[in-house]
């Protein structure tokens, strides 16, 4: 029996996408996301917390996020979370959680960039079968 890992985030850029072109030819995006939540605690004061996701896109839904995202827009990412290892210079084992997109949506207004902005609510999907990042992966420089 195979397992369901399935993450859905709603939230804003917190700086813009930084955009690759690997060796192999494959695009990926990588940003952060921001998650907020506000709940009233025990003794009645308002709290908010700020949750911060580390997002990686490839392919089309890259070349999406370069043209159309930007610090501060809202965007409706669905996908899967990933933790990858590595050995830095000093030889630590390294560890980081990420969230592969494998849907965006765009919500919100528009955004401030020189080109119009697609629709709101617009929905863009990586096909699970054409995916590059599961060739590509370990290709990442970080």
């Amino acid at each position: 029996m195979s397992g369901v890992n399935k993450v859905i985030l709603l939230g804003n850029l917190g700086k813009d996408p930084e955009v690759r072109n690997l060796e192999s030819g494959a695009k990926v995006a990588t940003f952060s996301l921001a998650t907020n939540r506000s709940y009233k605690a025990q003794d009645g004061k308002r709290v908010e917390e700020t949750e911060w996701h580390n997002i990686v896109l490839w392919g089309a839904l890259a070349d999406l996020a370069e043209k159309f995202l930007a610090k501060g827009r809202q965007v409706y990412i669905e996908g899967r979370i990933r933790t990858r290892q590595w050995d830095d210079k000093e030889g630590i084992k390294r560890y980081t959680t990420e969230i592969v997109g494998e849907n965006m949506t765009f919500v919100g207004g528009r955004d401030q960039r020189d080109e119009p902005p697609p629709p709101s609510d617009q929905d863009f999907s990586q096909s699970s079968g054409s995916s590059t990042e599961k060739d590509e992966g370990d290709d990442l420089p970080f």
